[in-house]
């Protein structure tokens, strides 16, 4: 796992319940907008297990590093959070490490007992499609 990405993880599942939110309420604030390219959604994807919508888009770079893009509504704190925790935490990772981090990260914050399941199966079925781009880009 990235260091920055376990670092993250680390505060989490340390952190009290009602701490939890507060710092999930942080991380949706710490979505990068997208770049103008993107603009429109234009060659993300959507993520369609999530209760509002929400897109992304991975891109790895020939030094092996992946630049990440993700966009859901500020309306949408608790599923924005999963965009910022994963935008942080990945910030500079190679491939390699993000095809590591295990599917149950969120299990691992302890984000299931704040959170609920639907909430966690979304943000699950986040990292599952990036992981999935990742892992196609690096294939060809």
């Amino acid at each position: 796992m990235p260091p920055k990405l376990a670092e993250i993880v680390d505060e989490f599942a340390s952190a009290p319940r009602d701490v939890v939110l507060e710092m999930l309420l942080e991380f949706s604030d710490a979505v990068p907008p997208l770049p103008a390219d993107l603009a429109g959604h234009e060659g993300m994807e959507q993520v369609p297990e999530c209760q509002t919508q929400f897109f992304l888009k991975a891109i790895v770079q020939p030094d092996g590093s992946v630049v990440t893009h993700f966009d859901c509504p500020p309306e949408a704190p608790t599923t924005r959070a999963f965009a910022g925790i994963l935008a942080e935490g990945l910030a500079g990772a190679s491939a390699a490490e993000i095809l590591a981090v295990p599917a149950d990260l969120y299990a691992r914050m302890g984000l299931s007992q704040a959170l609920s399941p639907l909430r966690v199966r979304g943000g699950t079925a986040v990292l599952a499609r990036l992981k999935r781009q990742v892992a196609e880009q690096t294939a060809a």
